[in-house]
């Protein structure tokens, strides 16, 4: 008897899961998850929700650079559907448990798919695999669930893989050091899994079918001759549990077997958030808007179990402290407390601040410690935190050799006032540069607190970037330990790793990374006249590189577009007085590197920092100093957006994201942009609330609200 009760409420189950999935409206409606996917964008169009551990969706290639998602466009094959996946990153990893239906006698290892059926919205992505078997996916926070409709008396098979991975230069399941997994009855399958990728991390899993299978081989699950009905199975996963906390995070989050109503609570979190920005424009410019939003807000993921503290990772800092985390403050003020407590975790767990996460472990594949800037702009900007142990942890992290940590040597910059590329032989100069910000965002911290003397210290030590500036060239350039420069020497030569003084990147690029001391660069480069010159001459050089690293795309002259250091170069242009050739070179970018195609992105997302350039341009301001709340004015790209502010009584409440709205006293931010057009790119002039602007504007007065107004005219 309860086996029929039981078979009986899968049935009906099954047949609740069969209603069609809610269309997207507002925002959702112009959101494209495939903007990015083909050429360097690395994105994915896999089914999440805001800030989410899962992101459930088709792996069509592995183990090269073009496969850093799992996912690229123009593939003509599935080799299945995974549960979490890189958004925009350089790196592959994830692509946790897959699953692949088919309907042939033997499992294949890839089925090609109908290119026309493919479609994804925020929450939710469906395709048809070749054999008629439509898949549907939705998700919650830590689940996914899938819709599996095979052809009438067609043979419903399920191939579940959690030895494979996403990974580069290797086979796929060559990382997955151990894989116990195994059925539960006839209804489910469970596991636990320990990973060796970017990172070495062990997760569990818990997936559950609505009806049992007649037979299971080698994890090949077979359900009969389809009815018509679908399949619709569900998948949980821990992050830092085992399989009893997966199952709990499935009880908590995917409780039913509704798939509409999964798929309708995703499209309803992805409204709230995107709606938090009213813009403008043609339909085009929404589509690259709200996309950069979605894109702002896949990551960084919560890595907890449900019901306990947030714990966020995916914190790829080296891109996203300059502008996506500034961003973050205006949008989603209400998760920044649990951002600067993730970190201190991260920090006690390894001894240091993050350098770049994934799930709770550090792969300090890029340089510097961006996190500080992070944790100082929270503070600078009046956060909520314990910021007097998060001090002590700034502190512990750029001054003490912490065991394990590959890129520091804390002697070596105290004694010389520079990296000396004879004894740190990779990546000297830009180590020196990058360094030198975060101790300049620890000397602001420490005066605040009344730490003058290691205020004075992180001050002192911020200048070194004086100590790689050859006056002669007017161009950074790496120095050996007794003071020489290198030579022979060519400004052009990029590459990343041993052997080169720059990362992903040049001498051309990296002579701008002084966001902290613009007047002090300004003047060490001969003055206003002839600085303007020399930025000049970066946007006019030959487009051409000496080397070779994938990341560098993007290029107008020598400035790159698509990688990070270069973000903050153009707004020079207003600091030194020329608004016109600022307003130009934005424009530039706008009409060359985010266009609302696959490829229209000349670079990695890079977990949304090409996504919050994008945003903060397209509004008219951006945070050169991405740290402490000062922002440069731009040229606004959209006629007219309005930011609903959450304010204190949000904040403190510290609500959910998608779970809570904006208190209904919340005020507004608008930004007009009067006369705008393709010929009035140009800022005539600017005010805020009626009073006049010249180069920048604070945050503090931004979140009070009120109307940013730009009059925009030709030459």
């Amino acid at each position: 008897m309860r086996n029929q009760i039981i078979a009986a409420f899968a049935a009906l189950s099954c047949a609740v899961a069969a209603a069609e999935s809610v269309k997207p409206s507002g925002p959702c409606a112009f959101v494209d998850p495939f903007i990015g996917t083909a050429g360097t964008g690395h994105t994915s169009p896999a089914a999440c929700v805001p800030f989410g551990l899962v992101q459930a969706g088709p792996d069509t290639g592995n183990g090269d650079w073009e496969h850093c998602s799992g996912y690229s466009y123009g593939d003509k094959a599935i080799h299945g559907f995974s549960q979490t996946h890189l958004n925009g990153t350089g790196c592959p990893d994830l692509g946790d448990v897959r699953i692949l239906p088919f309907v042939s006698e033997s499992a294949p290892e890839s089925v090609p798919y109908d290119k026309a059926s493919e479609s994804a919205k925020p929450g939710f992505y469906a395709v048809t695999l070749a054999g008629g078997v439509k898949v549907e996916i939705s998700a919650t926070a830590r689940c996914a669930i899938y819709r599996l409709s095979y052809p009438k008396g067609a043979r419903c098979r399920l191939l579940v893989d959690p030895r494979w991975c996403i990974t580069r230069g290797r086979t796929p399941g060559s990382c997955i050091q151990f894989c116990d997994v195994a059925p539960d009855g006839k209804t489910g399958v469970s596991g636990k899994v320990v990973v060796n990728n970017w990172v070495k991390r062990t997760y569990a899993f818990k997936m559950e079918f609505c009806r049992p299978f007649s037979s299971e081989r080698d994890l090949v699950f077979d359900f009969g001759a389809s009815q018509g009905e679908p399949l619709v199975v569900k998948v949980a996963l821990s992050a830092l549990g085992g399989v009893s906390d997966a199952e709990r995070n499935l009880a908590a989050e995917i409780p039913d077997w509704d798939f509409g109503r999964v798929a309708s609570a995703a499209d309803g979190k992805w409204s709230e958030l995107l709606s938090r920005v009213d813009v403008e424009g043609s339909d085009d410019q929404k589509r690259n808007f709200y996309t950069s939003l979605y894109h702002l807000f896949v990551q960084p993921n919560d890595i907890s179990d449900s019901g306990r503290q947030p714990y966020y990772s995916t914190l790829s800092t080296w891109d996203t402290f300059r502008a996506a985390h500034p961003l973050y403050t205006i949008l989603v003020p209400e998760v920044v407390p649990d951002f600067v407590r993730s970190m201190q975790r991260q920090g006690e767990f390894t001894g240091y601040l993050p350098i770049w996460t994934l799930w709770g472990r550090d792969n300090q594949c890029m340089i510097g410690t961006h996190s500080v800037p992070v944790l100082v702009d929270a503070y600078l900007k009046g956060f909520e935190g314990d910021w007097e142990s998060v001090y002590a942890q700034i502190k512990e992290t750029l001054t003490k050799r912490h065991e394990g940590r590959i890129k520091e040597r804390w002697d070596l910059l105290d004694r010389h006032g520079y990296y000396p590329y004879d004894v740190v032989r990779s990546e000297s100069v830009s180590r020196t540069l990058e360094c030198a910000y975060d101790d300049w965002c620890a000397a602001q911290m420490a005066a605040k607190l009344g730490r003058e003397e290691d205020a004075k210290f992180f001050l002192r030590r911020s200048g070194n970037w004086r100590n790689v500036l050859d006056p002669s060239l007017g161009l950074m350039r790496s120095r050996d330990s007794k003071g020489k420069w290198r030579d022979p020497f060519d400004p052009s030569a990029v590459g990343y790793g041993e052997g080169y003084d720059f990362t992903e990147g040049n001498s051309y690029q990296y002579t701008w990374h002084v966001m902290q001391d613009p007047d002090g660069l300004v003047s060490a480069l001969g003055g206003r006249d002839a600085f303007v010159d020399k930025l000049d001459a970066l946007f006019e050089r030959p487009e051409e590189m000496k080397g070779d690293v994938l990341d560098v795309t993007g290029l107008i002259g020598q400035y790159v577009h698509g990688n990070e250091p270069s973000h903050h170069v153009i707004y020079f242009y207003t600091l030194v007085g020329e608004r016109d050739k600022a307003a130009r070179r934005i424009r530039d970018v706008f009409d060359r590197f985010y266009l609302p195609k696959p490829d229209g992105l000349c670079g990695n997302d890079d977990c949304g920092q090409m996504s919050a350039w994008y945003v903060f341009s397209a509004l008219g301001f951006y945070p050169f100093n991405p740290c402490g709340g000062t922002y440069v004015l731009g040229a606004p790209q959209v006629p007219k957006a309005a930011i609903k502010l959450a304010g204190a009584s949000l904040r403190d409440a510290r609500g959910r994201v998608g779970d809570a709205t904006l208190p209904g006293d919340c005020k507004t931010l608008t930004i007009i942009a009067n006369n705008l057009s393709a010929e009035n790119k140009y800022v005539k002039s600017v005010t805020f609330n009626g009073k006049p602007l010249d180069k920048t504007i604070e945050h503090a007065d931004l979140m009070a609200g009120g109307e940013l107004v730009f009059e925009m005219a030709g030459k």
